[in-house]
Order: C-alpha cells, then structure tokens, then sequence
C-alpha cells in the first residue's frame, strides 16, 4: 500500500444557491498514487507533485 506522505486534510465550507440556502460541501485534496525512483508507493497532492517535479529537473 501506498504510504501518505502529506497532511493535507479536506476543506469543509458551505454551498450557496441563488436563494442563499447554505449546505456542507467538503473539498478534498487531489492525492495522486505515485512511484519513487528507489521504487517506494507514496501518495502525495498534485501541488507537491508539482513542486517535487520542478525541483528534480
């Protein structure tokens, strides 16, 4: 299994309709599976994903 390597945790907040009716809506972080060159699986957002890929090059 793939071991988590961020704390991103999902955001909670309110949708508003037109009428201003609030209901939960939870935004999760994107968590994508990846694999290491030493061949480890870890899941990590995109933006770090990003970040590790700009730094590498």
């Amino acid at each position: 299994m793939a071991k988590k390597v961020t704390s991103t945790k999902p955001l909670s907040g309110n949708r508003r309709s037109h009428s201003l009716r609030a209901t939960k809506h939870m935004q999760k972080p994107n968590l994508q599976k990846v694999t290491l060159d030493n061949g480890q699986s870890v899941r990590m957002t995109a933006r770090e994903l990003r970040t590790l890929n700009k730094i590498t090059k």
